[in-house]
């Protein structure tokens, strides 16, 4: 990445809410990932704050959008487009236009120690998810594993999980002093057969 501060992409994504995603740095998002360990692909409480004017933002603009299997209701601030929407169609055009780094890296490309460890499941709306998560964020924790934004996903996601003992989850798991499970509205997380294995 630039040097220059206004290089940065934590100042580029900061100012989501107001103004597009050009100039992102680009970087080499595999070399970063084999740099980084995996308990340091982490994002703060700010982070998941921007991210959601960010979502915001693009549900205004219309490139994140309904699908056949997410009719959301572009109105709504509550709930929001589930997160598999959000991936789909914000998190994996953006990071690939950095080079295919997580979210988490692509802000913080030396990494944040994790303390958190986010469990959730990805039919819940990004809203209702973000908002659960601000509310109930711990007082003493800094940087949080969240598999959305702390994963690449654009690379090879089925070969990072392929033995879970050695998995990103797992190893942000040893990371972190404390785990947040998010509640959802559609279903039980634990539907989710990471989300059993996290517990």
């Amino acid at each position: 990445f630039g040097s220059s501060a206004a290089s940065r992409p934590l100042a580029l994504v900061g100012r989501m809410a107001r103004r597009s995603l050009s100039g992102i740095p680009v970087c080499d998002g595999l070399g970063l990932h084999q740099r980084v360990p995996p308990s340091h692909w982490c994002v703060t409480q700010r982070d998941i704050a921007d991210f959601r004017r960010a979502v915001q933002r693009s549900v205004r603009r219309g490139t994140v959008a309904p699908t056949a299997s997410d009719d959301f209701d572009p109105g709504d601030d509550t709930i929001g487009p589930k997160i598999f929407t959000v991936n789909g169609q914000l998190i994996k055009p953006v990071t690939a236009r950095a080079g295919n780094p997580s979210w988490a890296l692509m802000l913080h490309p030396e990494g944040l120690e994790c303390d958190l460890f986010i469990t959730h499941c990805w039919t819940e709306g990004i809203y209702e998810f973000i908002d659960k998560v601000l509310h109930s964020w711990p007082r003493s924790s800094r940087n949080a594993y969240c598999c959305m934004l702390s994963n690449p996903q654009n690379l090879d996601i089925g070969g990072l999980i392929s033995n879970p003992n050695s998995s990103p989850f797992a190893l942000a798991l040893l990371s972190a002093r404390c785990m947040l499970v998010v509640p959802n509205r559609a279903c039980s997380i634990y539907t989710r057969i990471w989300c059993v294995y996290e517990a």
